[in-house]
């Protein structure tokens, strides 16, 4: 198999060289300086004037004494190329960032573009481009316009394809965090299991990220120690076992897609963890579920697929976050326009949460209530800026 590999390049600022390579001295510098305001009696403009063995003293004792988030006052912007869409997930999983993404949404999947991808799975995928887009014209003809059909074939075919499958990226951080993310993925690369499918292909995907960070001078290994020993946050265990809370914190485990989870990455403010089925499921496209018998061509086709990991293999998911930010997730996940299986996911965990308010905080519950009659237009603190016309969007009985 053609393999594409993963390529960083920094964007201009002033702490990257003419030569592509990020400045560490000059971070260093520069956030050594700002960390003496902590200490400075006659204010931070003194400071910057010290003498470089005087900075040098206090970098020195910052990245010894474990000190390190003065080193977040410098960014980075990194274009990566060739990223699979698992390691994209596990950076965006790390909070501290921003990130802009191609979609696959509105990008159709090409064999000349992504050459990891199998024959099969891009045969597999125009296969059933043209079911959906057959689909969604019989039941949205009139209310969606070709190019919106196409744009929900191409959304719902890419369960289909590999998990690895490569993307590119715009992301955004700071040199404390960069460091932080290149630890606990190495260390994550270490309990990796070569013989599954899996394991193999992370491996390799970790090592050409870590490269790429060196290469482009990125990593130091004082702000890599990991003494706290941190782990790499998008992977937990024993998930199943964990029980659902809702109060004015919550907790929820559900069944999701890898296309799911990142899209409930975009809520940063939320935390999601995912942990491997003990048996293969997948995501069924609720346009199909009228269909038995394409049910059962679409569970085929994928099942034909499973080896490569496709986005729509089903994997335990844990939520956990405040009620305030719940809320505000659902102002943009109980829409019309939003993905269709976070969509429907959201709306099942607030019909779970305030039932279980019901019972055990009513204050709650009151306020709750509001957020339970439909699409987030319904909302009586939601200003729509662009009414659909929907109803079944409204009602949040799409099926596509």
């Amino acid at each position: 198999m053609e393999y594409s590999k993963l390529k960083i390049t920094l964007l201009p600022s002033e702490f990257v060289k003419e030569n592509g390579k990020f400045n560490q001295q000059k971070a260093l510098q520069h956030c050594g300086k700002i960390a003496g305001i902590c200490y400075s009696k006659s204010g931070f403009e003194t400071v910057y004037d010290e003498s470089l063995e005087k900075t040098q003293r206090r970098i020195d004792r910052t990245l010894n004494n474990g000190h390190h988030s003065v080193y977040d006052h410098v960014n980075m912007t990194l274009y990566i190329k060739h990223i699979p869409k698992i390691l994209a997930m596990c950076l965006n999983n790390e909070k501290q960032y921003t990130t802009s993404e191609r979609s696959l949404r509105y990008t159709p999947v090409k064999k000349s573009e992504e050459s990891i991808i199998t024959d099969k799975e891009i045969d597999l995928y125009d296969k059933w481009v043209n079911i959906f887009e057959t689909k969604i014209k019989d039941q949205y003809g009139s209310t969606f316009s070709d190019s919106k059909i196409e744009t929900l074939a191409q959304e719902n075919a890419r369960y289909l394809v590999t998990v690895f499958m490569p993307t590119e990226m715009i992301y955004t951080t700071t040199f404390r965090q960069i460091n932080h993310i290149a630890a606990v993925l190495e260390r994550y690369q270490k309990t990796l299991d070569f013989s599954t499918e899996f394991g193999g292909r992370m491996y390799y995907a970790i090592e050409d990220l870590l490269e790429q960070l060196k290469d482009k001078n990125l990593l130091n290994d004082k702000l890599m120690e990991n003494t706290k020993n941190r782990k790499l946050s998008l992977f937990g265990e024993n998930l199943s076992a964990r029980e659902d809370y809702f109060d004015y914190i919550y907790s929820v485990n559900y069944k999701g897609s890898f296309v799911q989870v990142a899209q409930g990455q975009r809520h940063r403010t939320i935390n999601n963890q995912i942990e491997f089925l003990d048996e293969n499921e997948f995501y069924i496209p609720s346009i199909l579920e009228d269909d038995p018998i394409l049910v059962s061509e679409w569970l085929n086709d994928i099942n034909s697929v499973r080896i490569n990991i496709p986005q729509g293999q089903m994997i335990q998911v844990n939520e956990t976050g405040t009620y305030d930010n719940f809320i505000l997730k659902c102002k943009e996940r109980l829409c019309g326009a939003a993905q269709l299986e976070i969509s429907n996911q959201t709306k099942k965990t607030l019909t779970k949460y305030y039932e279980t308010l019901q019972l055990t905080n009513p204050v709650l519950a009151a306020d709750m209530e509001k957020y339970t009659h439909g699409a987030r237009c319904t909302f009586s603190d939601y200003t729509c800026k662009s009414d659909c016309g929907n109803q079944k969007a409204k009602t949040l009985t799409r099926k596509i």
